[in-house]
């Protein structure tokens, strides 16, 4: 197995895309009052990146990753000593363990003007305490960073000319109503693909509270396709960001989830791993906002 992870456009922008176990839109009983229009949907998102862009803010927080591996698919064949006897001549294939891994950050983004800039101290690594300033991100699958700015990717005013928006439907989160925005490059080959996505926006707000990424614009994809084929099965990579995190308008990323799952002939899936990242504890120190 490799222990290079691969790295999410998104978060630098975020990963990620897929969706498991999210309602359909059209299953969920969203309010009888009709949607907002969806030029005014992107008018007030670009208004809102355009805040977040030019905001001047430091927060800290703690960062918490788990990952959870599972190598059977990546074993070769399966092995004698894979095989348990639990009676005369009936034998049960023993699993491979998971491998588990934890992390815990303190996680400081400082941004000044369009420039962001992350500093991380490891504070504990498999329930092992720890004080390792600069560190690097130590996760084995996936590496992420710059989580904030996943909306303007998306919704920038720069770069919505390069997507065809549609409004997919209604859900809610936490009961509250939100409309789902589809988003799809118009040149399939720019590089616009790698930021594409749903985003769960509220209509009354506008707030950005969830964003799941098209797996087509996972960095270096290329290497989930290849599982694919020697495990003979198709890839299926779920990438979610999500903002519950509010200070003077601006939303802060609270979660992050990242599948990577693989589906034999049937559709069945198969689970190689699974990264949460969870956001808390927020500390806040500056924050300006300057509207231009």
């Amino acid at each position: 197995m490799s222990r290079s992870p691969i790295v999410a456009p998104v978060l630098s922008l975020f990963l990620l895309a897929g969706s498991r176990g999210v309602p359909s839109p059209q299953a969920t009983d969203g309010p009888s009052t009709a949607a907002p229009d969806l030029g005014v949907i992107l008018a007030k998102t670009a208004e809102y990146c355009r805040k977040l862009e030019s905001v001047a803010f430091d927060y800290i927080c703690r960062e918490e990753i788990t990952e959870r591996i599972d190598p059977n698919l990546d074993a070769s064949r399966p092995l004698l000593s894979n095989w348990t006897t639990v009676g005369q001549g009936i034998f049960v294939e023993r699993r491979l363990p998971d491998i588990r891994n934890s992390y815990v950050y303190d996680y400081q983004c400082v941004r000044t003007g369009r420039k962001a800039r992350e500093v991380r101290t490891l504070l504990e690594k498999n329930k092992k305490k720890l004080n390792r300033s600069d560190a690097t991100l130590e996760t084995e699958v996936f590496a992420f960073g710059n989580a904030i700015q996943g909306p303007v990717g998306l919704f920038g005013e720069r770069v919505q000319a390069l997507y065809e928006y549609r409004i997919a439907g209604r859900d809610k989160i936490g009961g509250r109503p939100v409309v789902l925005v589809d988003s799809a490059p118009r040149d399939p080959d720019s590089a616009a693909k790698n930021l594409y996505g749903k985003a769960w926006i509220d209509p009354a707000t506008f707030d950005i509270l969830k964003i799941e990424w098209s797996e087509k614009g996972v960095r270096h994809y290329g290497v989930f396709e290849e599982r694919g084929r020697k495990y003979g099965r198709t890839p299926r990579i779920t990438l979610r960001s999500e903002f519950s995190v509010e200070k003077t308008g601006i939303r802060f990323p609270s979660k992050l989830f990242i599948e990577e799952a693989y589906l034999n002939e049937r559709g069945r899936d198969f689970v190689r791993s699974e990264t949460t990242v969870i956001y808390k504890d927020f500390k806040f120190f500056t924050v300006e906002v300057e509207i231009k």
